[in-house]
């Protein structure tokens, strides 16, 4: 092995140079702006720092030689020379353009240091450097990851969801930007963050990535997906720990989208439930986590009670809450239109199950002697049932049962263990997607409901006391349908026939009135009106010699204006 040793001269600078030679169609890449962008684009944060031969105005005083020309005495005629003034003329300035070099890379990558040596105050200033917000981060979160990919990140949940936050996690661009080694790669990853998270801002450095990919090649990088990984993992944690101030701030900006994401990512469901708040029977105006109604069930309670709809007034009214609230067990308000659709991806939450109180399959804990009197409930009503079933409701309805959630209401219309409630029907109706013809969304509009009924509602007990004395009695078979409609309405689904229903109610109006259901409203006889003239005919018009009437009145007026130029010019 060969090598020499030479003397380095003290007053030689010792340095690289790059020569680029811009096309003349590129020249725009010369532009100082154009310069300036691309360094804190690609460049921001490397280790060196980056200087541009930059030009601004700036306001100079005049120098000193010519104010003292302007103030030199002044000799007048005789030769006296007269004394300048004592108070001297304000220095006048002028602006001029000067060239100096301007360091463009001024903001340092503070996540190379330690979380303890870096203050609040750092930390939202580079946020706001990074992202141009002009709002504080609500939180963030400053961490190492070791093991399979090595990397450094910090990520900030702005104060405030951006207006468009439904279209931005459908953007392709990133609001994580990836360095490697401290230069920019890219923040166009689909698959960076889940389409949940994509509010989240901040930035990923790492060593352990190729510098030299593009976009595409990283795409499919193995590490990329444990980064992403890591990174959901470490948001979610930072959202269980925020304080309770600082989540309801967060909640009310970004609850949707968490929703959203228990039933896009099943991985981190479990995760995600812990942070879901609704609105529940137990407090008028307070969101409840999961974990805090799991703690106030009784030990007989098995299951998590819910109810979904447009409202908490549309619920709290609900027939399906009547019994549970009389018996004070707590029920959820969902009244979030995501809200059906996260339960129904939840199994279970801390081995707790979920129950839908709009579907059959409620079943209430009940002593020896409770269940003895609803057998012979049963037993009484079976003709009246069996009457519902194969007569009343024929073709309506897939069964008819009498109800342990009812108390005040007659009946009501529930939908099968895996079928569409009210809400849910309502939901898929307003969808964009709902003009097209859907199989799937048809069977679940055709499919039957269970009809319960209330055995200790008086009307119910003067249909089971009719249909005992003649299945065939008309007033029996309309109160019944009638019956049908209201409960449709009332579990909130739609109303297929709503004319029949109006007519029905105009006949049960008419009873009550003791009038006679045939009378119709009192015909008058119309008024004749006198003869009107005829519209005159108009006759056809030729398309190749038909002038509009706005240009006959064109050439009228110029016709007269040349009329009086004329008559001007002979006087």
């Amino acid at each position: 092995m060969f090598f020499s040793i030479t003397k380095i001269l003290e007053n030689k600078k010792y340095n690289t140079e790059f020569r680029l030679h811009i096309k003349e169609e590129s020249q725009n890449f010369l532009e100082p702006n154009t310069l300036e962008e691309l360094v804190k684009k690609y460049s921001q944060f490397i280790n060196f720092n980056i200087y541009l031969w930059k030009s601004k105005t700036v306001d100079v005083e005049e120098s000193a030689e010519e104010e003292e020309k302007k103030e030199s005495p002044v000799e007048d005629e005789e030769g006296k020379v007269e004394e300048a003034s004592q108070e001297k003329p304000k220095k006048k300035k002028e602006t001029k353009t000067v060239w100096d070099w301007e360091l463009v890379n001024d903001t340092k990558p503070i996540w190379l240091r330690k979380a303890a040596d870096i203050e609040e105050k750092e930390y939202q200033e580079f946020y706001k450097s990074l992202t141009k917000d002009y709002s504080s981060a609500l939180a963030y979160t400053h961490f190492q990851a070791e093991g399979e990919v090595s990397f450094k990140s910090i990520l900030f949940i702005p104060e405030r969801a951006p207006s468009d936050l439904y279209r931005e996690s459908m953007k392709r661009n990133s609001n994580i930007k990836l360095y490697v080694r401290r230069v920019f790669i890219s923040d166009e990853f689909e698959d960076f963050m889940p389409k949940y998270l994509s509010f989240i801002k901040g930035i990923v450095d790492s060593d352990d990535l190729p510098l030299n990919v593009s976009r595409e090649t990283l795409q499919q990088n193995k590490l990329i997906k444990v980064i992403r990984k890591k990174l959901v993992r470490k948001v979610l944690d930072l959202l269980k720990k925020l304080p309770k101030e600082k989540f309801e701030k967060f909640w009310k900006e970004y609850s949707t989208v968490i929703k959203m994401g228990v039933f896009e990512d099943p991985g981190n469901r479990q995760r995600l439930s812990k942070l879901l708040r609704f609105q529940s029977s137990n407090h008028p105006s307070d969101l409840t986590s999961l974990a805090e109604y799991v703690e106030r069930m009784s030990e007989r309670q098995k299951v998590i009670y819910y109810m979904a709809g447009t409202s908490r007034k549309e619920v709290e009214s609900s027939p399906f809450v009547e019994r549970l609230l009389k018996k004070g067990i707590e029920v959820l308000y969902l009244v979030d239109p995501v809200d059906e659709y996260c339960m129904n991806s939840l199994p279970e939450f801390d081995n707790k199950k979920f129950q839908n109180v709009a579907k059959e399959g409620l079943s209430l804990e009940m002593s020896e002697k409770s269940k003895q009197r609803i057998a012979d409930l049963e037993n009484d009503f079976s003709e009246t049932l069996k009457w519902l079933k194969e007569d009343a409701l024929k073709d309506k309805i897939e069964k008819a049962i009498l109800s342990q959630r009812l108390t005040k209401s007659p009946c009501a219309l529930v939908a099968s263990a895996w079928g569409w409630s009210g809400n849910m029907e309502r939901l898929m109706r307003s969808q964009t997607y709902s003009k097209s013809q859907d199989p799937t969304q048809e069977y679940y509009m055709k499919e039957k409901k269970v009809f319960e009924i209330n055995p200790y509602h008086p009307v119910i007990k003067a249909i089971k006391q009719r249909v005992n004395e003649d299945k065939s009695d008309p007033l029996a078979l309309s109160v019944a349908r009638l019956l049908y409609d209201a409960a449709t309405l009332r579990s909130g689904y739609f109303l297929k026939d709503s004319a029949d229903f109006a007519d029905r109610i105009d006949v049960m109006l008419k009873s009550a009135l003791n009038l006679n259901p045939d009378e119709g409203a009192e015909e008058i006889e119309e008024d004749v009106e006198e003869d009107l003239p005829p519209i005159p005919k108009e006759e056809p018009i030729d398309l190749d010699t038909y002038v509009p009437h706005f240009v006959k009145d064109d050439e009228k007026t110029k016709k007269e204006e040349e009329g009086k130029k004329e008559e001007h010019n002979e006087l």
